[in-house]
């Protein structure tokens, strides 16, 4: 990922402008944090020297392969479903994106996150810290062994759960590029219920945020696979959490 044009951005915004629906809908008064967040002033343009002045340095010798592997990082094994992801990260032709930092977040089984804000009631599994980091290979690949995570509530309206899914960031080549989305998986009976997810009106997008599962991807009596690719550009390319800024 690069730095993109006057031209190309210009480029973007038509685009986007021409599917609206494949994006989430910034002010959706369902989903009541949106309403706060997002933009409310006209845009301007931002030296990006001023902004960011140093590229992150993401090698072989910053993240271990370790790292990808979430089940390993305690004394003792997690609790829950045993799954790997999988998947690779392209551009709109369909390109790999090399050398990138994926980076993964997840609540437990329980569906709780260790975080000192998070107080739903569900058992902390003091061998599943819920975070991965990942470099994508030559071919764009990246990898994942961890616990398929659990619903949890978030008391955006009464009796509200938000459906399974994992936090998915990447880095370009500046900490200013970055593209933070979510992973479900597949037939989640709480897709219909809930507003973050719906907040993309279009179908089809929606579904592209969706995994599949991989049968070929599942280890004999160890875990299940699930496959998901990432797209960087393009009209089928992956929601992401920045658009709403």
């Amino acid at each position: 990922m690069t730095l993109p044009s006057q031209a190309e951005i210009s480029a973007e915004i038509e685009q986007l402008s021409s599917a609206r629906g494949q994006q989430p809908r910034t002010d959706y008064p369902a989903y009541r944090s949106s309403v706060l967040r997002h933009p409310t002033k006209d845009l301007h343009h931002a030296d990006p020297e001023t902004i960011e002045r140093w590229a992150p340095c993401f090698g072989p010798q910053d993240v271990s392969p370790l790292e990808a592997d979430l089940t390993i990082q305690h004394s003792g094994e997690p609790l829950g479903e045993r799954i790997t992801v999988a998947g690779r990260v392209v551009d709109g032709e369909g390109r790999p994106v090399r050398g990138q930092l994926v980076e993964v977040w997840q609540a437990n089984a329980g569906g709780r996150y260790i975080h000192k804000r998070d107080q739903h009631p569900a058992p902390i599994d003091p061998n599943f810290t819920g975070a991965g980091r990942f470099l994508t290979g030559g071919d764009g690949s990246y990898w994942f062994q961890t616990i398929k995570p659990g619903p949890y509530p978030w008391k955006n309206h009464r009796n509200a759960w938000r459906p399974a899914h994992i936090h998915f960031s990447l880095f370009g080549t500046s900490f200013t590029q970055r593209l933070v989305t979510q992973m479900y998986f597949p037939g989640d009976p709480l897709f219909a219920l809930d507003p973050i997810y719906q907040s993309i009106t279009d179908p089809a997008a929606r579904a592209r945020l969706v995994a599949s599962y991989d049968h070929d991807l599942t280890t004999p009596e160890w875990s299940t696979g699930y496959r998901w690719d990432i797209v960087l550009t393009g009209s089928h390319r992956t929601w992401r959490e920045e658009a709403d800024e």
